[in-house]
């Protein structure tokens, strides 16, 4: 039994290593720098903080640099209408 353990882990590890190498290399391709998260952050309404819980970061980013490049700070009633079919998709 301890001979089995002595050949197992060393290849369990070796796995492991490679599947963490994948997820890092995931995270790494997300490009969300400090200060556009920091930034959201301070700005973002209370819709684009529960889309960023629920969906992903990139995808409350767009809607945040949208509503920022739009100019104005009110949600108009299409994009309310596209949160609500994005949360009943979830």
């Amino acid at each position: 039994m301890q001979g089995l353990a002595v050949v197992l882990f060393p290849v369990l590890l070796m796995l492991f290593a490679l599947a963490m190498e994948r997820v890092e290399f995931r995270l790494s391709r997300l490009n969300v720098r400090e200060q556009e998260v920091q930034e959201f952050l301070d700005t973002a309404s209370k819709a684009e903080v529960a889309s960023l819980a629920k969906v992903s970061m990139p995808v409350a980013l767009a809607r945040f640099h949208r509503r920022r490049n739009r100019g104005d700070g009110q949600r108009t009633r299409a994009a309310g209408a596209r949160l609500l079919s994005v949360r009943k998709a979830s």
